[in-house]
């Protein structure tokens, strides 16, 4: 088996190897795109993130809330619905469907709907966490809140939640990685991510052992480099006793 990896160093027009790798005077290498694709893919699973962790936080402590049924029954239909949904359903149906409905978010690029269908998807799942979390403290914690006078919004904001996200930092650090690995369902909407660029690069140049094997190697590094961030805020926030010194990916 002979590689050739001067398949990085071709223009994507002319398929000539070029004196350097990086494109000059508008030209365009096959290393310039899968950076860029690297760069897509990057922004889909943060942006997604973002909006996961917002939404599945608020989804997550709705369900808590004690005394307040319908609430509850909203935020067990949000997990219901975005959990047993598979992810590849959601994104046609935000690419195609949800546009059809609202005639606004046509104008919306395919890759704002696919931060919304997988950070919805994703929400689901950090909800789940957050609910775990919160419910696995000790109910003194919140009669503590209470008896200080604190609001809903200040005990669940002061006491509840800052504690529930420290104990859910582990499986949260694998969401965050699965985030990652899902981001590349947006190449199914013709967003120009990893796995897009693996797939027409491979059929332009036949090398496909050599593309897949950077692409797969930038996926690792980008799921490498989040577990340590994670790992790193476990390690910062982790309160004596309440963690295992072994969590987060260490």
């Amino acid at each position: 088996m002979n590689w050739d990896w001067q398949v990085f160093c071709q223009d994507t027009i002319t398929q000539e190897v070029g004196q350097s790798c990086f494109g000059k005077n508008g030209d365009i290498t096959y290393l310039d795109w899968m950076l860029s694709a690297w760069g897509w893919t990057v922004s889909v699973s943060l942006l997604s993130l973002a909006v996961a962790l917002v939404v599945g936080s608020l989804v997550g402590t709705m369900r808590t809330l004690e005394g307040r049924p319908w609430t509850v029954r909203l935020g067990n239909a949000w997990v219901e619905l975005f959990r047993n949904i598979p992810l590849l359903v959601h994104i046609f149906v935000w690419y195609h469907v949800v546009p059809s409905i609202f005639p606004a978010m046509k104008s919306l690029p395919g890759f704002v709907l696919v931060v919304f269908a997988l950070g919805f998807f994703t929400s689901a799942r950090i909800a789940e966490q957050v609910r775990s979390g919160i419910q696995a403290l000790p109910r003194g914690q919140r009669y503590a809140g209470m008896a200080l006078g604190f609001t809903t919004f200040q005990y669940y904001r002061y006491v509840l939640l800052p504690m529930a996200f420290r104990i859910i930092i582990p499986p949260l650090t694998s969401e965050t990685m699965n985030v990652f690995k899902n981001s590349s369902v947006a190449f199914a909407v013709s967003v120009a991510e990893l796995t897009m660029f693996a797939m027409q690069a491979q059929e332009e140049t036949s090398r496909g052992i050599e593309v897949y094997l950077a692409v797969t190697a930038l996926y690792i590094i980008s799921a490498f480099a989040i577990n340590r961030i994670m790992a790193f805020i476990e390690k910062r926030t982790r309160v004596p006793g309440l963690i295992a010194a072994g969590g987060g990916g260490h």
